[in-house]
């Protein structure tokens, strides 16, 4: 099988590739040993392990030494350390994602999304809003402000029934890495009335910059999702551990 994504390092192709099989698999079914990644996709076995590991690191993928790797049990939530594109999480669960368009328009950046986005305060950018769903149901308010070089690739896409970031990536603009703040708000009016629930209810506030394969700055995004309908899985490690029992000895 040939690599897609000329411009993306060998590894984050085949992980790509993976995460797209991944997709379409159920929790526990097999995937190819390292081996078997060497040959299909002509690379060698460093490079087969370090695509893997990635999805290892996320949950997406269990290593069961000496059976083999399988697709992983989906958590109850994603975890806020990865980046998981909305449809792919919902069909992991078993729901059926979809959007409602709000609006689909160019406009000139204002100065935080200009420094988050790396361009001229007023530069165009896309901006996107949707009512994100599950079986139906409205689970967030989202607005994703992208670079003016998306412009197509988001004017074409099927925002409603398709993914956002599947059309970038289709366009040769991979999200790869970036940045999020978790925080909290109560509903105003407009939450309330597009996301069905009563003024002043909890919300869950993500607000996240991704980058491209390349580093350079693609997307800054807030979503704004009922406290009851939807949670983020947090991994921490616990630190100064050693710095306390020290301080017992010193003391």
């Amino acid at each position: 099988m040939s690599l897609q994504g000329a411009d993306l390092p060998r590894h984050r192709a085949i992980e790509q590739a993976l995460r797209t099989r991944i997709a379409q698999l159920r929790p526990g079914d097999p995937l190819p040993s390292d081996t078997a990644l060497c040959a299909e996709f002509h690379v060698s076995r460093m490079t087969a392990r370090t695509a893997m590991a990635r999805l290892v690191d996320e949950g997406l993928v269990l290593r069961d030494p000496g059976r083999g790797t399988f697709v992983a049990e989906p958590p109850a939530h994603r975890r806020a350390d990865s980046l998981l594109t909305f449809s792919r999480e919902m069909r992991r669960r078993g729901l059926v994602p979809s959007s409602r368009l709000l609006d689909r328009t160019i406009r000139p950046a204002g100065a935080r999304e200009a420094a988050e986005l790396a361009i001229a305060p007023g530069a165009p950018v896309v901006v996107v809003r949707r009512i994100r769903c599950a079986d139906g149901q409205a689970v967030a308010l989202e607005e994703a402000v992208l670079a003016e070089r998306t412009r197509a690739a988001v004017f074409a896409a099927d925002l409603e029934t398709g993914s956002l970031h599947a059309a970038l990536i289709a366009a040769g603009m991979v999200p790869t890495r970036g940045t999020a703040t978790i925080g909290a708000a109560a509903a105003d009016a407009t939450d309330a009335r597009l996301l069905g629930i009563p003024e002043g209810t909890p919300l869950l506030v993500e607000r996240r910059t991704i980058l491209d394969a390349e580093g350079a700055p693609l997307e800054r995004t807030g979503s704004r999702y009922p406290a009851d309908r939807y949670a983020l899985e947090v991994a921490f490690s616990v630190e100064d551990r050693g710095r306390r029992r020290t301080s017992r000895r010193d003391g």
